[in-house]
């Protein structure tokens, strides 16, 4: 039996209670609740695909002009609306940057903010089902709006309460000039898109080259400004403008945060594939007794294509997410080109459900399927071929960006460009390859998505392969005893060492 508590012992539980409430209620870590916003994030980025992949096309309905039309139309406003929603994701990254711990309070503004944010996709299914009624573009204006109001809250807020911020602007002596570039920076995005809200009431057509102006406007001010500096002399900028929310194109991203929002966006895609089986390949109970007998065997039987087809698109999300660990397990920091060219990759990687549809339909609809191998194959190499500038643009700044190993002249860069360039290539080929033999078109396609995994396994051996023939035919060049000694040394360096 436990013995009851002296009084000194309940004064102490009290004062211990007491002062684990005030930890409780006091800073806290930030880092679950970004955890959670990127999950979030990354989620109502790529459902955004599921209005586009849900476009009703009959068998009896060939794959003409307008149906290319719609299905383009369609593909433009996700693209738009994918990027739109990475551009918040982008400003939540940055604000998180200057504030470095949350309370409560805002804990509960950050949610309120992603509330906002997940009414964006019904938004856009709005926008896509009635393309020519304004109140689709409207509502998902004043979405963008709430939301960047919300974040402005919370930098009021941030600022009102100075132990919340990073310690950088929490010691810094212009802290009132800190928040207001910080909130002109929030707000600039949610002002474009009041504008285009008003255009969407009388000339809904502005109002979309408005809301694409606002996914490139840090780009093209910073652009200005490297214009403006290159024709009047670049000027230093005074000690004290302190901009720690500056919308720096070579400014580090957090690394931990585009990974975490990759990964997101690469899971739900995946998750999305398996979802359309579930509910499109489940035979009915009635079909199995009258069709088939009672066979559920002989009834999945018949959903034989799908399943191929859905294999077939799992494996190329996974390798293309296997790509994008490769490169970023060697990326030291992310610059602001990197996480541009990141996103643009994502937002094809989460048109990969449409490519799924396009080749599951193979089977019952044969008579389109050139123009749907030629669909899935330019959806792959888009989201491949960002994947490969990504380390282009790394490249650049290497010494920064990158690892010594996947450098020029590094032990795993001919192994890294082979990797990165293998989608691409065998898209584009496969592409080619249709073009010339109508005929086979989806033969080639699933050849390429067969072949690939292959080629992924062996691509190690192979580079060694053609780096050792690479090797062979430059110790067969002619010899010039009349050059230099120090050239052909300087040539050898072009060769990166063997993987």
């Amino acid at each position: 039996m436990s013995r009851p508590q002296t009084q000194e012992q309940a004064v102490d539980f009290e004062g211990d209670s007491s002062l684990h409430r005030r930890d409780e209620e006091g800073p806290q870590s930030s880092h679950r609740m970004l955890g959670f916003s990127d999950a979030l994030l990354s989620i109502i980025a790529t459902v955004m695909i599921l209005p586009v992949t849900h476009t009703e096309i009959s068998p009896e309905q060939q794959f003409d002009k307008s149906i290319q039309k719609l299905l383009a139309t369609r593909i433009a406003v996700y693209l738009m609306t994918f990027l739109i929603v990475t551009v918040a994701w982008a400003a939540h990254t940055r604000l998180f940057q200057v504030v470095g711990k949350i309370d409560d309070t805002l804990a509960l503004l950050n949610l309120a903010c992603m509330m906002t944010i997940t009414l964006l996709p019904y938004t856009f299914s709005l926008m896509v089902t009635f393309p020519d009624v304004p109140l689709g573009i409207f509502l998902f204006c004043m979405c963008v709006i709430a939301i960047g109001s919300v974040q402005a809250l919370i930098v009021g807020y941030a600022f009102h309460f100075p132990h919340l911020l990073s310690p950088q602007i929490q010691h810094s002596a212009h802290r009132a000039q800190s928040r207001r570039h910080i909130l002109r920076l929030v707000l600039r995005g949610p002002a474009l898109c009041f504008v285009a809200a008003i255009f969407s009431l009388f000339f809904f057509p502005l109002s979309y080259v408005l809301m694409v102006a606002v996914i490139f406007l840090p780009h093209v001010s910073k652009a200005t400004t490297w214009c403006k500096d290159k024709l009047t002399g670049h000027r230093e900028s005074p000690a004290h403008n302190v901009e720690p929310f500056s919308i720096d194109l070579h400014a580090p991203l957090s690394k931990e945060r585009v990974e975490a929002f990759s990964d997101g966006v690469y899971a739900i895609v995946a998750t999305l594939l398996i979802l359309d089986i579930c509910e499109d390949n489940v035979p009915d109970p009635k079909d199995v007794r009258e069709k088939f007998s009672g066979s559920l065997v002989t009834a999945l039987g018949a959903y034989g294509p799908q399943f191929l087809a859905y294999f077939g698109s799992f494996a190329t999300v996974g390798l293309l997410w296997f790509a994008h660990h490769s490169l970023f397990l060697h990326v030291r920091k992310a610059t602001q080109t990197m996480g541009l060219l990141n996103i643009l990759s994502l937002a094809f990687v989460g048109g990969l459900p449409l490519a799924y549809q396009q080749t599951s339909a193979f089977a019952r609809q044969p008579h389109d399927e050139l123009e749907r191998v030629r669909v899935s194959c330019a959806i792959i190499f888009f989201a491949s071929i960002f994947q490969f500038a990504i380390w282009t643009a790394a490249l650049l700044h290497q010494t920064e960006t990158l690892q010594p190993a996947v450098r020029f002249g590094g032990q795993e860069h001919a192994f890294m460009f082979a990797k990165l360039a293998l989608y691409p290539c065998a898209s584009l080929l496969a592409f080619a390859a249709t073009c010339l033999l109508s005929r086979f078109s989806t033969a080639i396609f699933h050849l390429m998505q067969i072949a690939v995994p292959f080629a992924f396994l062996l691509l190690r051996l192979l580079v060694r392969l053609a780096l050792a023939g690479l090797q062979v035919l430059w110790d067969l060049r002619p010899e010039h005893p009349q050059s230099d000694q120090g050239e052909p040394e300087a040539q050898s360096q072009l060769l990166p060492a063997p993987c």
